[in-house]
């Protein structure tokens, strides 16, 4: 009974892990475009990218690790 409980909760957890993961990633792109199209990008712009982008890195690993990928169920 208890396992079930703990298995429900980690589903559930890595359906928000993904969802999570999608998300940062279409704004990394979003900002990253921005900057690319900019001719002189300010210093706040690319702070906000840096930090978006090592979200982004942060949550790619936590799914590495505990084994998620967007193909299993």
């Amino acid at each position: 009974m208890l396992f079930r409980k703990r298995d429900k909760l980690k589903r559930e957890f890595d359906q928000y892990l993904l969802s999570q993961l999608e998300l940062l990633k279409d704004e990394w792109m979003r900002q990253k475009s921005l900057i690319e199209k900019s001719i002189d990008p300010s210093d706040d712009i690319v702070n906000e990218l840096k930090l978006v982008e090592s979200k982004y890195f942060f949550l790619i690993r936590e799914a590495k690790n505990r084994k998620i990928s967007i193909g299993k169920p």
